[in-house]
């Protein structure tokens, strides 16, 4: 059939990348996927595969060209053999009813299954099994009760797609097809804009699509999804906490830079695919991918008193190490966002100090070309909160990271010290505040080492910094001047573990230049 003789993945991959939310999964990377899965289900005709989430259907195509070798045996008959796999072994859901056309075409060569160059000669309507219904959000109070889709956004007419997918829209998955399946494998949507406005904000759903597969309570779960759920974040806490109290999680593949996954895409914190298994029971085979080389380690997906995965198996022996001193961290430190209730885009400031305007605002936007645009002044009635911190010395940095995910990375803008008598807008996150100089330039000097922003790094997986992301970051005394060197003489670190660091992290001098702004005359 020339589906399986002449197949060419060329069209597919050129799919592979055509969105960050909706992202076409490239041939090469659905076969890695099916590797996961045991030799054989191949060489059996009794077995069913579902996509929940069809795009271009090459999951589906992948999965028939291995059962069209592994039945040969069992069903000698080539077209009997494309019959017996397209009507009892294969289905799928797609998302939208133009990615419903694309699988078809993909798995069938029409783009109806009953079609004159269909290869598959047992279907007596255009759709086979790949199906699409149109299916309608169910809002309350101006979210969809299944996906938290903003009703603003995604109440449509008929003509434009609400993409209110059906494997998620429903309590019953497990009635849309009716019948149990073996296994199920696919690359869902990644989230929904929420409304937040300007694009930049998004709610993830492919958190439902995991759990509504394991509700359907298959043999096998195969599904590559953003790998923002280590450490939580909008939506996925509870998400992030089923995962790692689930033991049948049995191999889980991880890439940091999504590119080494899906050529020509940045989606921030990296993606990953996992094989999940109902008879497995054990550690989970974790795999961190960079670049052409991996490591590979069988490792619980939990760590002791902490709620994140830790991504990187090179970061475990560190990670335990530290924790031994049981030290307080950062996150019990760092200020929560916008301390000084000045938004980002503030704009009623003097560019000199004058009477009434004599506050230094640090502030940084598209307009700050250089260091001295960053520092304005304000009048104490714009600071809406926190008042008597005005006159604290106070570290600050950017919650923007700077640069993209590759590493080494910086992982941190270069801190900045705001002396006394200064404010900040929400650009800023207050990591201390100090009556001493003296320990002020010291915790400088501590995020400028690599231990510390290794650390941060650890929990961090968004462009944007948060409380949250430091609770890894040990509170050392301030009496001290640190750098790398004594940092990992404390911790008892190895040498690899040491070029496991120095290889993730860039060097950020503290040279006393623009970038670090400090005033002299408030130490006390």
């Amino acid at each position: 059939m020339p589906m399986i003789s002449n197949y060419n993945p060329d069209v597919l991959s050129c799919l592979a990348n055509l969105s960050s939310d909706e992202v076409f999964t490239p041939p090469g990377l659905a076969n890695q996927m099916l590797d996961l899965l045991p030799q054989q289900l191949w060489n059996n005709p009794d077995i069913r595969f579902l996509d929940p989430c069809c795009k271009s259907g090459v999951f589906l195509r992948e999965i028939a060209k291995r059962l069209d070798k592994g039945l040969e045996n069992k069903i000698p008959d080539r077209q009997e053999r494309i019959n017996h796999i397209m009507k009892n072994q294969l289905f799928g859901i797609a998302i939208t009813e133009l990615t419903g056309l694309i699988s078809r075409r993909s798995l069938y060569c029409s783009k109806t299954a009953n079609g004159k160059y269909s290869v598959c000669t047992v279907f007596n309507d255009p759709y086979g099994n790949i199906r699409f219904r149109r299916i309608k959000h169910e809002w309350k109070d101006g979210r969809c009760v299944f996906c938290g889709a903003s009703q603003e956004n995604y109440d449509r007419g008929p003509d434009l797609e609400s993409h209110a997918y059906e494997f998620i829209h429903t309590e019953k998955p497990e009635e849309i097809f009716n019948m149990k399946f073996d296994v199920i494998i696919g690359n869902p949507p990644y989230q929904l804009s929420d409304g937040g406005g300007e694009g930049y904000s998004a709610v993830p759903i492919y958190n439902y699509f995991v759990e509504n597969a394991i509700k359907i309570r298959p043999r096998y779960l195969l599904m590559i999804i953003p790998a923002r759920w280590y450490s939580g974040g909008k939506g996925l806490d509870d998400f992030r906490k089923m995962i790692l109290s689930d033991n049948r999680f049995k191999e889980l593949h991880d890439f940091p830079e999504t590119s080494d996954c899906f050529p020509g895409l940045n989606i921030r914190g990296g993606v990953c695919y996992f094989l999940w298994s109902s008879d497995y029971i054990g550690d989970c085979k974790v795999v961190n991918h960079i670049g052409k080389s991996f490591n590979s380690m069988v490792r619980s997906l939990t760590e002791p008193n902490i709620e994140i995965f830790i991504r990187y198996n090179k970061a475990i022996s560190i990670v335990r190490k530290v924790r031994s001193f049981n030290e307080p961290t950062y996150d019990n430190l760092v200020m929560s966002r916008n301390v000084f209730g000045i938004p980002s885009n503030f704009n009623l400031y003097s560019k000199n100090p004058k009477e009434n305007f004599n506050i230094k605002l640090y502030r940084s936007d598209r307009s700050c070309r250089d260091i001295s645009d960053r520092v304005v002044y304000v009048s104490s009635k714009h600071i809406k909160r926190n008042i008597h911190l005005v006159n604290k010395i106070k570290v600050i940095v950017s919650k923007a990271s700077p640069g993209g995910d590759e590493y080494p990375h910086s992982i941190i803008t270069t801190p900045i010290i705001a002396g006394k008598k200064s404010v900040c807008t929400e650009t800023y996150l207050v990591i201390s505040v100090f009556n001493s100089m003296k320990e002020a330039k010291n915790l400088l000097c501590y995020m400028s080492t690599k231990f510390f922003r290794f650390m941060l790094a650890l929990v961090k997986n968004t462009q944007n910094i948060s409380r949250d992301c430091f609770s890894l970051v040990p509170v050392v005394n301030l009496d001290n001047v640190w750098t790398d060197e004594n940092l990992y003489k404390k911790y008892g670190l190895t040498k690899e573990e040491i070029d496991f660091i120095e290889s993730m992290i860039r060097p950020m001098p503290l040279n006393g230049g623009d970038e670090i702004v400090t005033d002299e005359g408030d130490d006390e």
